[in-house]
């Protein structure tokens, strides 16, 4: 199992020096792999582009670059781009986001989302191979029947033919497409303890076109803190797992409230929802279950951090990416430094 860091998107407790300073200690470290998020802020491949130039080995992935936002030649001409500038480093996440993004903020309707992903991943692996982008689809026809548009290819030579693909995925039927079209799987509230029934979807996925779970990357964003005690680390991630399962999405339509369901906590998931929703976060927060958080998260003190990453290894994480709860630059290094230690401490590092 590899490290890496999920670096998320500019808020307004971060600044892009931070995120350079972690990007670089991770690379100093040997983490494989940096990733950097967009939702409706900054974007994942200007920060993604601006930190090729300033570190040196670690991979740089965007995590995700959503798919709404862009036509997929535009998706391809970005990889290739920040693939050249970095010298052959960089990792295309996609994500279709949610319908209140999607639909309120790049004015793309949400529907048919996987037959949607499945041909903006057919356009770019065409662009990127430096083929001729022709393609009809139900979303996508390229060029246009009735105008003068040519089937064009990429305009230079990137440092690979193939980019490595990964999916944000959490339905049984997204995961079960990552499995199919991609290389690799970005994975959110990601449980040992129930991660059988997810890689059992993109298993059917490999199988669809002849290939095995091994040799493709699975890739959860874990928080981490880093304390003596476990129910002090996880005050830190109550505000984040609240955000996502209360709030992110609608009562009718929130990805990680039903996956919070399928774990098993369908009570506290509606109950989360129900406050959040009612604009009630401190009470949102305070209602997910620490079991909750404590079996999505890397809690308590490096030895603790070390036994429970030999779990995620064994349930068949490939790349183990962080995503620091820090209060400051500082902190966030020496976390880094402490995660690190613990893969070596664990055994189950590459």
């Amino acid at each position: 199992m590899r490290l890496g860091l999920s670096l998320g998107y500019q808020t307004a407790w971060s600044t892009p020096a931070d995120h350079l300073a972690f990007a670089q200690e991770a690379d100093r470290l040997g983490y494989s792999v940096v990733w950097a998020a967009e939702a409706y802020g900054s974007d994942s491949p200007s920060m993604l582009a601006w930190m090729a130039g300033q570190t040196e080995r670690i991979d740089l992935g965007s995590a995700v670059m959503q798919i709404p936002a862009r036509t997929p030649a535009m998706t391809a001409m970005t990889a290739a781009t920040i693939d050249a500038l970095s010298g052959g480093r960089f990792r295309l996440g996609l994500g279709v986001s949610g319908p209140q993004v999607s639909e309120g903020w790049h004015g793309v309707r949400f529907g048919k989302p996987l037959a949607r992903t499945r041909e903006f991943v057919d356009i770019v692996k065409l662009a990127v191979g430096r083929k001729s982008v022709a393609y009809d689809g139900e979303f996508y026809t390229l060029p246009l029947p009735d105008g003068p548009g040519k089937a064009l290819k990429l305009g230079f030579h990137p440092p690979r033919e193939h980019i490595p693909i990964y999916l944000a995925a959490v339905g049984p039927k997204n995961l079960e497409l990552a499995g199919e079209i991609a290389d690799g799987w970005l994975a959110i509230f990601y449980a040992p303890e129930f991660a059988e029934e997810q890689l059992a979807s993109v298993r059917a996925g490999r199988a669809k076109v002849g290939k095995e779970l091994a040799g493709f990357d699975v890739v959860p964003s874990v928080p981490v803190v880093v304390g003596d005690d476990v129910a002090t680390c996880a005050e830190l991630v109550r505000w984040y797992a609240a955000l996502y399962v209360g709030g992110m999405g609608s009562r009718q339509q929130n990805f990680y409230n039903q996956l919070a369901t399928r774990m098993g906590y369908g009570d506290a998931a509606r109950e989360v929802q129900d406050l959040y929703l009612a604009k009630r976060q401190r009470d949102a927060a305070a209602a997910v279950p620490l079991e909750f958080i404590d079996r999505t998260s890397l809690l308590g003190p490096k030895e603790r951090i070390a036994e429970r990453m030999r779990e995620y290894a064994a349930a068949g994480v490939t790349t183990l990416s962080v995503t620091l709860f820090a209060g400051d630059r500082d902190s966030g290094v020496q976390t880094l430094r402490t995660v690190a230690e613990a893969l070596d401490l664990s055994g189950v590092g590459e």
